[in-house]
């Protein structure tokens, strides 16, 4: 571990930190020093602002224009060549609770049947088949969503895809009123625990054993992308740019709208290119950040990162990324749990990019008014991929806000009988106990409103075009 300087109270606070953690038989050796590490870090007080004089807008050389890469290659065996240099890494730690389901996100069905994991699995199949090439599949866990993707995966048995799974690290939250592990104060079970974040992805696929074996089969390239954003697909133009310009990293940025002020943008800073969230950002220059005048792009967390330099600076302990507290409450309980970001690895890796890259790679479903743009007519399913409909001209998708009855998936599908067209919409805003019947087409701005305490039904076949709708007289 690194040395840093703690002061004496924070030193003695440390002590029995690392006492306490050294009797924890529930994770590693590599776990301890890792978590040790960190906390460690972040008791030295590591400077989190940048100074904002010092920032720079990147010039195209640092955040490359996606319509400048060379085109791929129409040459079959050039394109497998390609393709098994390549390992596609997807990010399963987290549950769809926030969805109202139980078990890895992953496991949401989001069109037609198939869920995340399928489509994915169908675009690497439709690779393979297509190129005779050999594109692993890799599943980041954590400890809540293991168990249940080691089944999961089990119905791919067949497929032409190399699946593996590993962890990411298990860490132990902290007690904010004496500094010592909550997993130290009796049976909380998995609450006592967190996953640090997806930075954690470099060290954990290095111990997991993983990497090494994929530098063995002559891996150069992953990707690593969430498993909810079903734009982060293959793209061979970024792999071979990245390839041919020896760059170690590139993050995949796309123009910011309205909808994503709070996304971490790529900056120049002393010489480096860099992630800036808005944690780093000093109060007084907030708005500014949020600007998207000044800030016209934000991170996608589509990552592209050589393999041997995972390696190179994981054995260095050189990934010291920007630490995350992220304050909660367990069962009364103020706890702390600590976390890095894999986007602010990039200043660490040689020749590091940015690619700004179409709209159509960033496509997240992280609430069921996302479930309702992936599921409507506005796109179609080919090859596993998510492609959008020609017939909408706009080429920014409607704003959607449902209210919280509609915020589980399970109400979400028993309040709408089928999805709605919304090719023609620009915004709905749906809110109190209101259902949908069948074959309904929104278009232009549509606010739906129940009053309290009355159900509000939208009848079979009904075209909302630009209303405003409080009651059944109104549609």
């Amino acid at each position: 571990m690194a040395a840093v300087t703690l002061s004496t109270s924070d030193t003695e606070k440390f002590s029995k930190l690392s006492s306490a953690v050294a009797g924890l038989d529930q994770i590693s050796e590599n776990e301890k020093s890792g978590f040790l590490s960190l906390v460690a870090r972040y008791l030295s007080g590591e400077a989190q602002y940048v100074e904002w004089s010092k920032i720079q807008t990147p010039t195209e050389e640092v955040v490359v224009p996606y319509d400048s890469l060379e085109p791929t290659t129409e040459d079959p065996s050039k394109v497998k060549a390609l393709l098994d240099k390549l390992v596609v890494l997807k990010l399963n730690g987290g549950l769809g609770t926030t969805m109202g389901c139980t078990g890895p996100k992953s496991v949401i069905e989001v069109r037609n049947g198939l869920t995340f994991l399928d489509l994915i699995v169908i675009q690497i199949e439709s690779l393979n088949s297509k190129y005779g090439s050999n594109v692993p599949l890799l599943l980041m866990n954590s400890f809540n969503t293991h168990d249940d993707t080691l089944k999961i995966v089990e119905k791919y048995s067949n497929s032409n895809i190399n699946i593996h799974t590993f962890n990411q690290s298990q860490y132990p939250r902290l007690v904010i009123d004496d500094f010592l592990p909550l997993a130290c104060k009796g049976q909380f079970g998995k609450d006592a625990w967190n996953p640090p974040g997806h930075g954690d992805v470099f060290p954990s696929l290095m111990n997991s054993g993983k990497l090494d074996l994929f530098l063995s089969q002559g891996k150069e390239y992953v990707f690593v992308a969430n498993s909810d954003n079903l734009g982060a697909v293959v793209d061979l133009k970024i792999l071979n740019h990245l390839i041919q310009n020896k760059n170690e990293y590139c993050m995949e940025v796309t123009p910011k709208t309205l909808a994503d002020v709070k996304g971490g943008t790529l900056i120049s800073y002393e010489g480096k290119v860099q992630l800036l969230e808005i944690a780093q950002v000093p109060d007084e220059h907030v708005n500014e950040f949020k600007s998207i005048e000044k800030f016209k792009i934000f991170n996608t967390n589509n990552l592209w990162v050589n393999l041997k330099a995972i390696k190179r600076l994981v054995e260095a302990d050189a990934l010291k990324m920007e630490i995350i507290p992220n304050p909660k409450e367990v069962n009364g309980i103020k706890v702390l749990q600590l976390e890095t970001a894999a986007g602010a690895a990039i200043k660490f890796f040689d020749h590091a990019i940015g690619i700004n890259v179409p709209r159509s790679r960033f496509l997240p479903v992280k609430a069921t008014s996302d479930l309702l743009l992936v599921q409507a007519d506005l796109y179609t399913l080919e090859d596993g991929l998510v492609i959008r409909n020609k017939a909408r001209s706009n080429p920014v998708n409607p704003s959607i806000e449902l209210g919280p009855e509609f915020k589980k998936v399970s109400n979400f599908f028993s309040r709408l009988k089928s999805i709605p067209s919304i090719i023609y919409l620009d915004s709905l805003k749906v809110s109190g106990d209101v259902w949908f019947g069948a074959g309904i087409t929104l278009k232009g701005k549509v606010s739906i409103t129940a009053k309290s305490g009355v159900k509000l039904e939208i009848p079979d076949g009904a075209v909302l075009e630009n209303k405003e709708i409080n009651g059944p007289d109104d549609i």
